[in-house]
C-alpha cells in the first residue's frame, strides 16, 4: 500500500528531513520539462493551483505532471473549483489568518460533498498568509489583511490555534512574487510552539533563503515563482533543503 502523504511529512518532521515542494501555476505551465527537472532533483511534492486560473488548465497540467513522474501531485486550491480527482490529494486550506467566514468554512461547506467523492487525500491546513512588501494576489483574492512581517506573537498564537483546531498542517505565505521572505524570527516562534508540520512558501528565491528557512523551523519549503523564471535554481534549492543537518 503506498505511504499516505501526511505519513510522509510527520514521518520527515519526526526523523529532522526537510522537505521541498515545486509550486506550478497551471496558467504559466506550457512544457512538462520542469516536471522532468523536478524528478532529477528529487523534488518531494508537486503543488499545483493560483489564486486565480484563467485557462481552465488544472485537470490538463495534473494529467501532464502525472504522466511523466511519480512525484505526488497535491492541489493548493485558489478556490473551491480547483479540485481534481486526478491528484494524489489537496490542502484543504482554512484562512486562518483572516477573518473571512467564507474562506474559513464557507467555501468548505460547498466543496465537501465533491472532495468526499473525490478519493483525494485530504490535508486539513491552516493557511497564514503575511505580509510581505506589497499586497499579494492571495490577499487581494481572499479580501483579507495579512499578518504583519514583524507580528511574531500574532503569528503564533494563530498557528497555536489552528493546531489546537485539530488542523494537520501549518502553512505561512508570504505570497506569490512577495518582495521579501519570511522573517527567521516569525519561522522559529512558530515552529516552536507547534508539534504539527510547518509548510513555508513566498518569496524564496536562493538556496540562501531556503537554507535560513530549514534552520529556522519550516519542514516544508515551497518554491515557486522563482523557479519558473530560473528553472537553475531547481538542483540547487533541492540539494540544500536535502542536505541540511
Amino acid at each position: 500500500m503506498q505511504t499516505s502523504i501526511y505519513t510522509k511529512i510527520f514521518k520527515s518532521k519526526a526523523e529532522g528531513k526537510k522537505l521541498f515542494a515545486l509550486l506550478i501555476d497551471p496558467d504559466k505551465f506550457h512544457s512538462d520539462e520542469i516536471i522532468l527537472k523536478a524528478e532529477k532533483a528529487g523534488v518531494d511534492f508537486i503543488l499545483v493551483g493560483g489564486s486565480i486560473i484563467t485557462n481552465g488548465n488544472i485537470e490538463n497540467c495534473i494529467q501532464t505532471i502525472k504522466n511523466n513522474t511519480l512525484i505526488p501531485v497535491v492541489i493548493f486550491p485558489g478556490n473551491h473549483l480547483q479540485i481534481s480527482k486526478y491528484a494524489d490529494g489537496i490542502l484543504l486550506l482554512s484562512l486562518i489568518s483572516g477573518r473571512n467566514p467564507e474562506l474559513l468554512i464557507g467555501k468548505h461547506v460547498i466543496a465537501a460533498p465533491q472532495l468526499k467523492a473525490s478519493g483525494l487525500e485530504i490535508l486539513s491546513t491552516g493557511y497564514m498568509l503575511i505580509e510581505s512588501g506589497k499586497q499579494t494576489s492571495a490577499s487581494y483574492m481572499s479580501n483579507t489583511n495579512p499578518i504583519p512581517y514583524d507580528k511574531d506573537d500574532i503569528a503564533a498564537c494563530t498557528a497555536m490555534a489552528g493546531e489546537q483546531l485539530g488542523l494537520k498542517l501549518i502553512y505561512m505565505d508570504a505570497g506569490s512574487g512577495a518582495i521579501q521572505a519570511l522573517s527567521k524570527s516569525m519561522i522559529s516562534i512558530v515552529s516552536k510552539n507547534i508539534s504539527i508540520p510547518l509548510i513555508i512558501g513566498g518569496g524564496i528565491n536562493s538556496k540562501e533563503k531556503a537554507y535560513s528557512a530549514c534552520e529556522s523551523g519550516a519542514d516544508i519549503i515551497v518554491v515557486g515563482n522563482a523557479i519558473e523564471t530560473n528553472t537553475a535554481l531547481l538542483d540547487s534549492i533541492a540539494e540544500t533543503i536535502h542536505s541540511f543537518k
